[in-house]
């Protein structure tokens, strides 16, 4: 028998497990990287999560990025005048390319992202494909709100 493919649920609970304890210290540091190893990004720099900003630009010219790297998101929670926005990490390449929600796990309500934002921290070396699920994908679609990231291993320095 050969090895079996983790499950979407598997996967995703590793990267929320690896978010929360990576996470909680980023500031510090974390379990297995050094704060001066670890970086933390702020997701569109200055512009923020916000609708109409290319994120895969940015991602783009922002990388690479690393296992142990944090990216916040900031965005600001629903008051009547503005649009809500959320955060999604999406299963696969076909459902970040189509921006489909089904089976789509939230990381990020709309309230997380006020403040200091939304801290996750790549904990896994896998692509994370993160979308704003408001709208039923309409942020994703034409908003551009989306980007993947694959973290790499980063480079001993010895």
């Amino acid at each position: 028998m050969g090895a079996s493919k983790p499950s979407f649920v598997a996967v995703a609970l590793w990267v929320l497990l690896g978010s929360l304890l990576y996470g909680a210290g980023a500031s510090e540091g974390s379990l297995f990287y050094g704060a001066d190893a670890s970086n933390i990004t702020v997701v569109g720099g200055d512009q923020g999560w916000t609708f109409g900003f290319n994120y895969t630009d940015w991602a783009l010219k922002s990388g690479p990025f690393y296992l142990g790297d944090t990216l916040v998101f900031k965005y600001d929670p629903p008051n009547g005048t503005n649009h809500p926005h959320s955060v999604y990490l999406l299963r696969d390449l076909n459902s970040f390319q189509s921006c489909d929600l089904k089976r789509a796990l939230l990381v990020g309500n709309v309230m997380q992202g006020g403040g200091k934002g939304f801290y996750f921290t790549l904990g896994l070396r896998t692509t994370h494909y993160f979308v704003c699920g408001e709208k039923q994908g309409f942020h994703c679609n034409q908003g551009l709100m989306k980007f993947s990231i694959k973290p790499l291993k980063r480079p001993c320095h010895h």
